[in-house]
């Protein structure tokens, strides 16, 4: 009402309309000044009916990604030069001399240049350019030749070890990509994993296997992961090279006499049809380099290892060194895998480990090794993009909800953090569904 009087006051000192238009005029601020004073108002929303507990009233996907908006790309960060300057300068003084490097370094002492020394200067780098495209193909050129079945050569390498050694970081390092799940949980990995690398003429399959372990008997476990142990001790005669694969900084501070013995069934033997590597992994986290030398000591009269690599699956440290053995080892064969494009089964199970790696990282304890995680359906729409559906199967509807979180919260964290980086790696579009059930009891 105050508002509405101060209102009157200005209009009544300010020439007077006709009469008609006056009273429209007040009626027309009346009504605004209500409608405003309404819409200012915080609306009251009606709560959301609790969820039920039995599966069929909740919703058929607990994540869709077509329910989320998600970015298309990356956001845009400022551009910064990705050269180093001292190199630029040696470059500049290599092609134009002295005086112009240091004339580019430094803009302020020369701040025109003539028209004929640009010209110069650009037909320089023209030149030096055509030279360079007309030499020698380096090696990231020759991988997209196509190579003649005759000369092609191949290699299968089984990458074994305790549990959290580093294996699955060493796969992917090696073949560029994610194709297994890394967590810092142990047994990460269930089962085997395939990885390729093709350089040159030369392909080499990783084979990623689940973590070996042996009780103090010397003999595999029998327990709960037996099916998981015995498949990966089974599949060891199958690969041309081995690697045996240990956490060295564990084994400086905290040495385990399972992995120990591991390590020396494995190298007590020389084995005619194999050969055997055995690699120190996450050697940057080892501030003494020295005590490596010690390590190494201990396991040199071990017959059945050619080679001992000291590596970092995570920095890259040493991994030059264990590809060039690698390709030297290759056998003249045809190759396995095709180079150019991804299977559909790498790429099925990329998704999986892909989803089961964000899985881990946001359920813990023991969840999420009673979990089941199926892949429920693949298409490949006409747009080109992906369809993909998973299924996690809990025992109880307690872990049901732990997995969902409040209100979705949790599925849908796991879901865009791994739909985001599946269209990463798959380079498309990727329609990603995730569903959350309980398993059903035997005699129902």
């Amino acid at each position: 009402m105050i508002a509405l009087r101060a209102i009157s006051r200005v209009l009544s000192s300010s020439s007077p309309p006709p009469p008609s238009t006056s009273k429209i005029l007040s009626s027309h601020l009346y009504r605004s000044c209500l409608s405003r004073s309404f819409a200012a108002r915080a609306l009251r929303q009606t709560p959301a009916p609790a969820p039920a507990d039995s599966d069929a009233d909740l919703p058929s996907a607990d994540f869709d990604s077509s329910a989320f908006s998600l970015p298309t790309q990356a956001p845009t960060a400022p551009k910064r030069p990705i050269w180093d300057e001292a190199h630029r300068a040696r470059a500049d003084e290599v092609l134009f001399g002295k005086a112009a490097a240091q004339s580019r370094s430094h803009p302020e002492v020369v701040e025109d240049e003539d028209e004929d020394e640009e010209r110069e200067r650009s037909t320089r780098l023209a030149r030096a350019l055509l030279e360079a495209a007309l030499g020698q193909p380096d090696e990231d050129e020759e991988e997209d030749m196509v190579v003649k079945e005759e000369d092609q050569r191949s290699l299968s390498v089984g990458i074994i070890g305790a549990p959290n050694a580093g294996k699955s970081c060493l796969t992917n390092f090696m073949v560029g990509t994610k194709v297994a799940a890394v967590s810092r949980k142990t047994n990460t990995t269930t089962h085997e994993i395939l990885g390729v690398m093709t350089k040159g003429n030369t392909q080499i399959c990783f084979f990623d296997t689940p973590g070996l372990m042996i009780g103090q008997h010397g003999y595999p476990y029998r327990t709960d992961v037996k099916v998981r142990v015995e498949s990966a001790w089974s599949s060891i005669g199958l690969y041309d090279l081995l690697i045996m694969m240990f956490d060295v900084h564990r084994h400086l501070t905290m040495p385990d006499t399972r992995v120990i013995k591991l390590i020396k069934q494995m190298g007590e033997k020389v084995h005619s049809k194999q050969k055997r590597v055995l690699c120190m992994n996450k050697v940057d986290l080892v501030e003494d380099k020295k005590d490596l030398l010690k390590v190494a000591k201990e396991f040199a009269d071990l017959p059945g290892y050619d080679k001992y690599f000291m590596i970092s699956g995570l920095k890259g440290s040493g991994i030059k060194d264990l590809v060039q053995y690698l390709m030297d080892q290759a056998v003249k064969r045809p190759w396995d895998e095709d180079p150019t494009t991804m299977s559909e089964e790498i790429m099925k199970t990329i998704s999986l480990e892909v989803v089961r790696e964000k899985m881990l990282d946001h359920i813990h304890q023991e969840i999420p090794y009673v979990i089941e995680h199926r892949l429920m359906d693949w298409k490949e729409l006409r747009d080109g993009s992906l369809r993909v559906e998973q299924h996690f199967i809990t025992p109880k509807p307690s872990q049901r909800q732990i997995l969902v979180g409040k209100n979705g919260s949790k599925i849908g964290r796991i879901g865009i953090e791994a739909n985001e980086e599946l269209r990463s790696i798959f380079k498309r579009n990727v329609h990603l569904i995730l569903q959350v059930r309980v398993a059903r009891k035997r005699n129902a």
